[in-house]
């Protein structure tokens, strides 16, 4: 039997919140600079993966739920867009991702401009 993982969550120094904070608005920088470059989405979402220990219990923590299924759900919707191109409806499908894509991009910065942890 193997033990759970354990999850370090004991509390972060104003250096390492900051350092944090800068991470989690890089990540976001990454996704929006994927509306031109795709490959930056990748290299944020494997930032996020990757880094998400760290930010375990602080408000970092929401944002980079956010950014994650953000991520993911974009997607989803830009593949099922792609497939359904054909029988005409792809196009509106891929509007309306951008649409909320774009969205959740703004929305996630300007909770991270204001310091509060994002609604997931």
């Amino acid at each position: 039997m193997s033990t759970p993982s354990v999850i370090d969550v004991t509390p972060k120094t104003p250096e390492q919140l900051a350092s944090l904070r800068r991470l989690t608005l890089a990540v976001y920088i990454l996704y929006a600079a994927s509306w031109f470059v795709a490959v930056t989405a990748l290299v944020g979402i494997i930032i996020n993966y990757v880094k998400r220990e760290d930010v375990a219990g602080t408000l970092y923590e929401s944002h980079f739920t956010w950014q994650i299924r953000t991520f993911w759900w974009s997607l989803l919707w830009a593949v099922l867009g792609l497939l359904t191109l054909v029988v005409g409806v792809g196009a509106v499908i891929l509007i309306v991702a951008a649409v909320w894509s774009l969205y959740r991009l703004v929305k996630g910065f300007l909770y991270w401009n204001d310091r509060r942890p994002m609604p997931v």
